[in-house]
């Protein structure tokens, strides 16, 4: 046997030990052998996507307790509070939001693609959400007409702001149910209805331009700035894209099953067993870090299991979309604790104050999936709690963000409400 003297063992540096470790324990057995080549792969591991629901044995799901529901009168009260905030604050453009009201810490937004990509958003989801409502006043129809004027203006202008920002994916995204809304409000028009579809047919097509190469969207691409996106692919993103793009094509427009596959297959990536999922693809190998476990996915989940129960998905039963209903309303004290804190995930579980209202939104989206006489309970449930939310001037908002927090946040609760009314 070698002899090893002290000082050859302990002033050996680490790269050293691992480069022998690496040499010599194949040698000793205990490293397994690799595979022969034409062995089938397994696929069994933990990285396989999770294609069943299995919540925790020892964990019991969290039930909300019982509420006392909201009138008629008094959801639409709160529904046409909302509506006059969005008519009150509409840019004299015709546009919501901008980029004024900053604070000390304001997130990364590089000047002037990023705005352009957050002030045709945040517009689209405001002439949504006052479309729904329907609110028959003419200074709310006069408004429809004015934010109609500007996206029709401005939307096609919107790009990726540099190499590494691509906030426009939520612009192109957020526009398509807006575009058909105002098709169907054209009415017998028949030019401007083929104009408004041109407009789908080409968000459509920028959705196509910039998912990543990895299938699904992000909205940072640090790793190489390509002209194809090879973003950080998120979660929510994607489910975003995908919810908006089915929207779409149930409408008649064609979209790429190739855009489509890859994307819902990007989500399922990032699927836990117990149906929460992953912040992204960056997070991969840190399953268990606070952002991804049920906590931190509050903001997520719904958006995710919709996104994929629309898409055909059997393992997103009517079980699951129950149970992170029940979750959102029982646990909302992560998404109360991060609203309206200025910095980012610096809340309970990593959650960011900007997915508040954003989850609810979606939350009403599962709401919908399940059987009518299931709905009852968390339509309750969710008006009650946004009405409890609305601020004294009719709004909501979740997060700083510039001057388009307000808009977004009163656009995503009127859009929820709407769908709190009964049939």
């Amino acid at each position: 046997m070698m002899r090893f003297s002290r000082k050859i063992l302990t002033d050996r540096p680490p790269q050293q030990w691992f480069l022998l470790l690496v040499v010599l324990l194949p040698a000793l057995g205990l490293i397994a052998a690799a595979p022969a080549e034409d062995a089938a792969p397994d696929n069994s591991g933990a990285l396989a996507p999770i294609d069943s629901y299995r919540p925790p044995k020892d964990i019991e799901i969290p039930r909300p307790a019982p509420i006392a529901p909201p009138s008629r009168d008094q959801l639409e009260e709160s529904i046409r509070r909302g509506v006059d905030h969005l008519c009150a604050t509409q840019n004299k453009n015709g546009s919501w939001g901008g980029p004024r009201r900053t604070k000390a810490l304001d997130i990364y937004a590089p000047v002037p693609g990023a705005h352009h990509g957050f002030r045709a958003a945040v517009t689209c989801m405001a002439v949504t959400a006052m479309i729904q409502s329907g609110d028959p006043r003419d200074r709310v129809q006069q408004a429809i007409d004015r934010g109609e004027k500007w996206i029709l203006e401005q939307l096609p202008k919107v790009r990726r702001a540099n190499a590494t920002a691509l906030y426009n994916i939520w612009a192109h995204a957020y526009s398509l149910q807006t575009l058909m809304l105002l098709q169907d409000r054209a009415g017998d028009d028949s030019a401007k209805a083929e104009k408004l579809a041109q407009y789908v047919r080409d968000q459509i097509e920028l959705l196509t331009r910039y998912e990543s190469i990895n299938g699904g969207w992000g909205y940072y691409d640090f790793t190489v700035g390509a002209k194809r996106p090879s973003s950080i692919v998120t979660s929510f993103s994607a489910a975003t894209c995908v919810i908006e793009l089915q929207r779409a094509r149930a409408k008649g427009f064609e979209v790429p099953d190739s855009v489509t596959d890859k994307a819902v297959v990007s989500i399922k990536r990032m699927r836990k067993p117990d149906f929460s999922y992953l912040y992204g693809a960056h997070h991969w190998f840190k399953p268990m870090y606070s952002i991804n476990r049920p906590g931190g996915s509050l903001g997520r989940s719904q958006v995710c299991n919709l996104a994929l129960r629309r898409d055909g998905d059997k393992a997103v039963t009517d079980q699951v979309l129950i149970d992170w209903l029940d979750r959102i309303f029982a646990r909302k004290l992560w998404l109360d604790i991060a609203r309206k804190r200025p910095i980012p995930h610096e809340s309970y579980f990593a959650v960011a104050g900007y997915f508040v209202y954003y989850a609810y939104y979606y939350a009403s989206g599962c709401m919908l999936e399940l059987p009518a006489e299931k709905q009852a309970i968390y339509k309750a449930h969710l008006a009650h709690l946004l009405l409890g939310l609305q601020e004294k001037d009719g709004c909501w908002w979740d997060f700083p963000l510039y001057d388009y927090h307000q808009p977004y946040g009163t656009s995503f609760a009127v859009m929820s409400l709407v769908r709190c009314r009964e049939p």
